[in-house]
């Protein structure tokens, strides 16, 4: 079955090197893998694909998300401001924005919190805490 399998989310983005420059220099990851069109990340205990594609961008849901542990998130949230990322919020029932952190998902009201960013193509992605 699938259900047995890892994911491994996929980034599609316009210029590889690029794409390493933010996810390597600003977001911290280590390459894991060379692939002939990409790049694997690992995070955590899974891992993620950067790969060229004409179609970077386009998707405007949210492409990854990480989970923390809420004794990590601050620190987290903070390392980003400080590396330039401006975090994104929008409208939803029962969300509150405190300086681009999001509190109050209406399924878990006390436990969540977490901010969203785009990559340099327009890959969102989101950080995350409770829920």
């Amino acid at each position: 079955m699938l259900s047995d399998f890892d994911p491994m989310p996929t980034l599609p983005v316009s210029d590889l090197q690029r794409a390493r420059d933010f996810y390597e220099g600003v977001l911290g990851y280590t390459p894991d893998d060379d692939v002939p069109d990409g790049v694997v990340y690992r995070s955590g205990s899974g891992s993620f694909l950067v790969y060229p594609s004409a179609y970077a961008g386009t998707n405007k849901g949210t492409a990854m998300s990480l989970q923390l542990p809420v004794g990590s998130f601050d620190a987290e949230i903070e390392y980003l401001r400080k590396k330039g990322i401006t975090f994104q919020t929008f409208e939803m029932e029962g969300i509150t924005w405190d300086n681009g952190v999001a509190s109050g998902l209406p399924s878990a009201p006390d436990e969540f919190r977490g901010v969203w960013f785009e990559d340099p193509d327009g890959n969102i992605l989101s950080v995350e805490v409770g829920g």
